[in-house]
């Protein structure tokens, strides 16, 4: 691999600086005294490099940044020992941890190619995930309670983009792939920041109505689902910026296109199917299944890729419940783009979808989210995996239940009814 400079990279560079300033400004909204921690794969380096000037501009005391690279992250099952699958760097997160704990904000760019680990054993796999799952603990907890600012973002690194682009020449596919980044991502408007403002009046729109109206449940119907979903007791809905336990509007995901809230974990009935495939651990996972009674996954089937989902709901008791509902339009840019994206921040805002595993403890009114017995009292999972998988189409209707058990319609053929 050839780290290229500017003036090669196949598109306009000049993106990559409005994607920073977005990241900075939007995303984190980075405090001027404020460290931040900054990862990504070497590929993103361009990104980096910005990210980090972008940050300094903007009065960063100090930015870190961790870097991986794809063939490193092969090197243990290529040739490490078979106890080497079950470890993890817990020293690692719990330092992470620490920082958030004090005011360091944090930034991840994702891009990584999907399919990197496809060719190794799903068993392999499986113990990597939930070793690192369990030993990132105290530094994932730190994220969902939202004890610090934080943003992820994406680059178009070359892996990524020949699986979103088969059939085009390489520099052609990382193109297209940061032609639609950019774009998705506001930075090709006029003024990427005053669009992202505007966004987000459309966001706080939605989640007021759904506060207002306070449901009880939500019932989904379409081809393969009828599947009731209870919210959590003292539920909120949240969308695009929000509050920070350090004080801090953030924008945790470029792009975003959801309002997404905590349901109850014991609260699930039905079945419901995924409408686009899932990649986790380097397998890509397509028509997943399940039904859940009184919250719990009973049943759970996929087309391709069903070993791998089925170690994933089996990580821990939790990993068979819902730990976060989403709302998104059939017709959001990036389902509007046509393209499958083999990435999650992006594929789960082209779709209404769900999460297996840990409940997000902002999404709760009040002081609930600041007390783990009070989450849990309300509805809200513990889970040390937080994995979402797409439910959303153009043929999905969606109903609020009330707590007199009225039904009102909140999602016809996958667009909001209400608006």
């Amino acid at each position: 691999m050839t780290l290229l400079a500017d003036e090669d990279l196949p598109f306009d560079v000049s993106k990559l600086d409005r994607l920073a300033e977005v990241c900075i400004r939007v995303g984190l909204n980075l405090q001027p005294g404020q460290e931040l921690l900054v990862s990504g794969n070497v590929q993103t380096l361009p990104l980096l490099r910005r990210i980090s000037a972008e940050a300094y501009r903007n009065g960063a005391a100090l930015v870190t940044v961790m870097m991986g690279d794809d063939e490193l992250g092969r090197m243990r099952y290529l040739h490490g020992s078979d106890e080497s699958f079950d470890v993890a760097p817990g020293w690692l997160y719990e330092a992470m941890a620490k920082a958030y704990g004090s005011n360091t904000a944090r930034l991840a760019i994702s891009g990584e190619d999907p399919m990197l680990l496809s060719d190794f054993e799903p068993y392999k796999l499986a113990r990597v995930s939930k070793a690192h799952s369990m030993a990132y603990k105290p530094a994932s907890k730190m994220i969902t309670t939202f004890a610090t600012n934080w943003n992820i973002v994406s680059y178009p690194t070359t892996g990524w983009a020949r699986k979103v682009f088969p059939d085009l020449p390489e520099r052609e596919a990382v193109s297209a792939l940061a032609e639609a980044i950019f774009s998705i991502s506001r930075v090709d408007a006029d003024d990427p920041i005053a669009a992202w403002a505007e966004h987000q009046e459309t966001l706080t729109a939605r989640q007021k109505w759904l506060n207002n109206m306070d449901f009880d449940a939500l019932h989904y119907s379409a081809p393969g689902t009828d599947f009731t979903l209870g919210l959590a007791e003292g539920h909120s809905w949240k969308g695009g910026s929000s509050k920070s336990l350090n004080g801090i509007i953030c924008t945790p995901n470029i792009p975003t296109e959801e309002v997404f809230t905590t349901p109850h974990a014991e609260r699930a009935d039905g079945i419901v199917r995924a409408t686009k495939p899932l990649v986790h651990n380097g397998t890509i996972i397509k028509g997943i299944q399940v039904r859940s009674q009184e919250g719990r996954i009973v049943e759970a089937s996929a087309s391709q890729g069903e070993e791998v989902f089925l170690e994933l709901i089996d990580t821990d008791e939790g990993a068979r419940r819902l730990g976060e509902v989403a709302l998104v339009p059939n017709s959001s840019p990036i389902s509007s783009s046509g393209i499958l994206f083999f990435n999650t921040l992006y594929d789960e805002n082209a779709s209404c979808h769900i999460a297996q595993g840990q409940c997000y403890t902002k999404c709760f009114k009040g002081q609930i989210g600041l007390d783990e017995e009070k989450v849990a009292a309300a509805g809200g999972n513990s889970s040390n995996i937080h994995v979402d998988w797409m439910i959303g189409s153009g043929e999905l209707d969606l109903d609020g239940i009330t707590k007199s058990g009225e039904n009102v319609p909140i999602m016809r053929n996958g667009e909001w009814a209400y608006e």
